[in-house]
């Protein structure tokens, strides 16, 4: 019954696309629309930064900078339920349901901190049980989880500070963690002995390593690096947990920061890339994407991308690598106030498809697809 829907309405979603080609329109939102606003202590005002849906628990997390916290929604009921103190600013954040191989542990949330710690939230008891330090001077930021193996990559990203082209410092590194034991196992530093030597820019948006992937085919990481001194375009590392090593560099075309893996072994990349995992090469690249942390969910296969243009989540299908639909999600230069409105994160529920969309003064919206009422009718 579930691939007999599933096969309708690819047929209703062909047929629409047929429809609109005729009319000429643009596909902006087309089956698409928000369903909540959901409001939460300070509604972003403050910043927020990668936010996680964990589709079996049915929670989404968001690490919210204003107040130092993860604010935690049911996405089920689609309600605010609580906020998890930070010791620092939270920035990375990933939900790890068997961190220690046990199933009979606690589920853990890991976050990367603006203090260049891993704090470990125990989501029994929401308290930290566990500050790791990266041994860094900047945040730690962007993590990726490697189920296999129970390793967790970190990036810390700002090490290095660009001022007026000139760079100072010591240089961006990853750190691999034992999620078993909760000790630091490694480190790759991007310094250009023997590794890439990341190029900056002289904005906090410009700096080095970001979104990272595990793929459990490969079991090896994929690191999104907006730009090297080899390629000034971008790059996708392949990087072995085990080895501690890079084993392939795929150059990128056009300075990637978010990164996911979808069917048929390809890597997307938050500026349009779609990269074969096989062979490294560039398939082709999406046009009017671009963002930050973008998100695969595998109950549309489709990839949402986070904050481009500030206010607009573009929606690509991976069957096919075309856009499908544009979310405008806010308002960047409202007359006359409220204020201004914008967003640079996203993630979805993949067993409702609710879509997670956390917008400054605003707070977290929610959108869907419709085709998602219409199978609850059938």
């Amino acid at each position: 019954m579930k691939q007999k829907k599933r096969f309708t309405w690819r047929l209703v979603g062909l047929a629409l696309l047929a429809v609109v080609a005729v009319a000429g329109a643009k596909l902006y939102a087309a089956g698409y629309r928000q369903v909540a606003t959901i409001s939460i202590p300070g509604d972003l005002s403050g910043g927020f930064d990668i936010s996680w849906a964990d589709s079996v628990a049915g929670r989404y997390y968001l690490a919210d900078r204003g107040t130092t916290s993860i604010d935690v929604i049911d996405t089920k009921h689609l309600k605010y339920l609580y906020s998890i103190p930070l010791a620092a600013a939270g920035n990375g954040v990933v939900a790890i349901p068997n961190p220690h191989d046990n199933p009979a542990d606690p589920a853990e949330l890991w976050v990367g901190d603006a203090a260049s710690n891993v704090e470990v939230i125990d989501l029994s008891t929401n308290a930290m049980v566990a500050s790791i330090s990266t041994n860094g001077v900047a945040r730690a930021d962007e993590l990726a989880y490697d189920p296999l193996d129970h390793i967790l990559l970190v990036a810390n990203d700002r090490e290095t500070t660009c001022v007026m082209g000139v760079c100072t410092g010591g240089a961006p590194f990853i750190t691999f963690i034992s999620t078993e034991n909760r000790t630091v196992l490694g480190r790759i530093t991007y310094d250009g002995q023997g590794t890439p030597q990341v190029v900056f820019g002289d904005t906090p948006s410009n700096h080095g390593l970001e979104q990272p992937v595990w793929n459990s085919k490969t079991g090896m990481f994929y690191l999104a690096v907006p730009a090297t001194s080899a390629n000034p375009t971008g790059e996708v590392d392949e990087i072995d947990p085990a080895g501690q090593q890079i084993t392939r560099i795929f150059p990128t075309t056009c300075n990637p920061a978010g990164l996911v893996l979808t069917p048929r072994q390809r890597l997307v990349t938050s500026c349009g890339d779609v990269i074969s995992v096989a062979s490294g090469n560039v398939l082709t690249t999406v046009a009017n994407v671009g963002a930050d942390e973008i998100w695969f969910n595998p109950g549309e296969e489709r990839v949402y991308f986070g904050g481009f243009q500030a206010i607009k989540v573009p929606i690509v299908n991976t069957d096919n690598d075309k856009l499908v639909a544009t979310l405008t999600v806010g308002v960047i230069n409202p007359t006359p106030p409220p204020p201004s409105q914008t967003t640079h994160s996203v993630a979805a529920d993949s067993e409702n498809n609710f879509i997670f969309v956390p917008v400054t003064n605003a707070g977290v919206k929610v959108y869907t697809d419709r085709r998602r009422s219409i199978d609850e009718d059938d």
